[in-house]
């Protein structure tokens, strides 16, 4: 046994020897960070399509999930430490980060799209933001078992009865549920002219249209305020007729509703303008130079990768022209709209402000509910968009257009 030993350890470094470059030689696999605010259902179906990306490349995809999205962005790009991708809710955001220099220029094609999703993200004629999921929000949502179908126009609904489904939280972007609802109002009562001129920081608050919309929205849900700042947004509309509210309003992936629920002799909507809708995206801008970001960034706003997502679960709608089979049909309804040539698209007017605008736009949201007095607040965010906002002279604009019909390619 001892005179083994010696052969048998130079046989053990001889394997060792033979066997280490293979081992060393493996390279290691290439890695995308990317910063995301989606939870539950919604982080589901975008993991699916992660998980059908790295099936097909050689790229691990790592998603770092935060509810307090642009705080930890604003925190990573001035401690220099970016993610390579990272979700923009919104087209203020895409705009700060531009201005900025933190976003990269993208060779993404974005033609398939439906304007204005295909030109938001974009400065000239060059990209910084690809949509890489959409949303209708101007949805009146009730149960067509029990309640009767509502008007289509603000105006008759302020005439009927009904207790609105009423949810304002949302973590760090609690009150952005009735910031979308006031702006939708505006929209549909007065017209693209004055909802561009206040999304763009050249109309007044405290007076006219917009406060119009603030006293409007105060008086249709004056019978849900108790309690709805820190009432879920999500559970606001979850089984609506047994809660004692009969009707809710938004996106809707912002409902609280299983697929089965969202057939046709289930929970149904009504668009609530007959001209024009107010939409809403989740952009993916590049912060760094990893070439692997590209990769995936391109995969996400391919058809393939557009069509697999929107048919996960989450309700996800597409922008993208060539997408037009979903499984569920209420939801595939709803994409159709974004391609109708009935209807004028607008993107939510806080998401073209300056983010700090929008903040203060949904604290305001949040007092006004808890019962404080509406002119010192509109006061109070004229002096936010004065100062902040894009009347200011050096703020940057919303990139591409902000309101346009649906064009084909």
């Amino acid at each position: 046994m001892r005179r083994l030993t010696a052969p048998l350890k130079r046989c053990a470094l001889v394997l060792g020897l033979l066997l280490a470059p293979v081992a060393c030689g493996e390279p290691e696999k290439a890695k995308v960070t990317i910063m995301v605010p989606w939870s539950g259902t919604e982080f589901k179906a975008f993991y699916a399509v992660v998980k059908a990306f790295e099936r097909d490349h050689d790229i691990d995809v790592e998603p770092q999930v935060t509810r307090a999205l642009t705080q930890q962005l604003d925190a990573a790009v001035a401690a220099d430490a970016k993610p390579d991708l990272a979700v923009l809710p919104s087209v203020g955001a895409i705009a700060k980060y531009r201005e900025e220099g933190a976003l990269w220029k993208l060779s993404v094609d974005t033609d398939a799209y439906v304007q204005p999703f295909r030109g938001l993200g974009m400065n000239g004629a060059d990209v910084y933001a690809v949509p890489v999921k959409a949303d209708v929000k101007s949805l009146i949502w009730y149960d067509a078992r029990v309640t009767p179908q509502p008007p289509g126009s603000w105006t008759a609904l302020r005439a009927r009865s009904d207790r609105w489904c009423l949810g304002l939280e949302s973590g760090p972007t609690s009150g952005w549920p009735g910031a979308d609802w006031i702006a939708d109002i505006l929209l549909a009562d007065k017209g693209v002219g004055p909802y561009t001129a206040w999304a763009s920081g050249d109309a007044k608050w405290h007076k006219g249209p917009i406060e119009d919309a603030w006293t409007a929205w105060g008086d249709l849900v004056a019978g849900a305020r108790k309690g709805a700042a820190t009432f879920n947004f999500r559970a606001a509309a979850e089984k609506m007729t047994t809660r004692g509210c009969s009707l809710s309003h938004g996106a809707l992936s912002a409902m609280a509703f299983e697929s089965a629920q969202v057939r046709d002799d289930g929970y149904t909507y009504v668009p609530s303008s007959r001209e024009a809708l107010q939409v809403s995206a989740d952009f993916v801008g590049k912060f760094t130079g990893n070439k692997s970001a590209d990769e995936f960034l391109t995969y996400l706003a391919s058809a393939q990768a557009q069509r697999a997502w929107v048919n996960e679960p989450g309700f996800a709608l597409s922008a993208d022209n060539r997408v037009t089979e979903y499984d569920n049909a209420t939801q595939g309804r709803i994409a159709a709209l974004l391609r109708s040539p009935r209807y004028t698209l607008c993107f939510s007017a806080a998401d073209a402000m300056d983010p700090d605008v929008s903040a203060a736009f949904y604290r305001a949201v949040l007092d006004s509910t808890n019962g404080k007095d509406l002119t010192p607040l509109l006061e109070a965010l004229n002096r936010v968009q004065k100062e902040l906002g894009y009347a200011h002279p050096e703020s940057p604009p919303p990139p591409g257009p902000f309101c346009s019909p649906p064009s084909h390619p």
